[in-house]
């Protein structure tokens, strides 16, 4: 199987072109945009209704999956995801993980697991839940965001590293946060920054450069309004 992300980071799409019958991708639920016509897809909850229902309720995910099949070589598959945005791949190995916010996930080998995992109450201050999609298994996955990616490797020249709880979206293991103020009272209800997330620890940490929650509040304003007839 090829793969190959193009219009990155505006309006970022995958096209998947396999190399042999029986090669699959697959997708979040409406994530296609065209396909060959032999291409075969079927829909499914992967690892059953429980951990479906879990990636729903508790990760932000589509309930049901699509496995697009090949059944020759040079069928291509394009998908893209819902957001205006970059998509970016990590190839995961046995023993690996990686975590992502509501919504990230597109696309997966399916050798890829997907589960979700617990951040205790720093998930509802930080503004990504409580939960986050825990990524594992081996294969490749495709996450995606609103806006470009901005990729920081953490280490040990960093003493903790300061990510806007509206801009992180995805994190390998190795990292940990915490959510804190961005600074003292004033600032934190004056400076437009409220919380953040101070991660540590060695990893990479994936930002996107824009953030949904300040285009609603941009564009609230604008929104019309009824006026009230007596």
């Amino acid at each position: 199987m090829q793969t190959e992300i193009k219009y990155n980071p505006d309006f970022a799409t995958i096209r998947v072109t396999f190399e042999q019958p029986g090669e699959q991708i697959v997708t979040e639920a409406g994530a296609m945009i065209a396909r060959d016509t032999a291409v075969t897809m079927t829909t499914n909850m992967r690892g059953g209704l429980g951990s479906a229902l879990k990636r729903k309720l508790l990760g932000g995910e589509s309930l049901f999956q699509n496995t697009f099949t090949a059944t020759a070589p040079g069928q291509t598959v394009w998908v893209a995801p819902a957001p205006e945005g970059a998509i970016e791949f990590i190839d995961l190995q046995p023993g690996q993980e990686l975590f992502l916010q509501s919504g990230a996930y597109l696309c997966s080998t399916p050798g890829v697991q997907l589960d979700t995992k617990f951040q205790g109450a720093k998930g509802f201050f930080s503004g990504e839940g409580l939960f986050l999609l825990r990524v594992h298994g081996q294969g490749r996955v495709w996450f995606c965001s609103y806006g470009a990616l901005h990729a920081v490797d953490l280490g040990a020249q960093y003493n903790g590293y300061i990510c806007d709880t509206g801009h992180m979206v995805a994190f390998t293991q190795g990292l940990s946060y915490t959510v804190n103020k961005v600074g003292g009272m004033k600032s934190l209800f004056l400076s437009g920054e409220g919380l953040v997330c101070t991660f540590k620890g060695q990893g990479r940490l994936w930002m996107q450069t824009r953030n949904p929650g300040g285009l609603a509040s941009f564009l609230h304003p604008f929104r019309p309004v009824k006026s009230r007839q007596n």
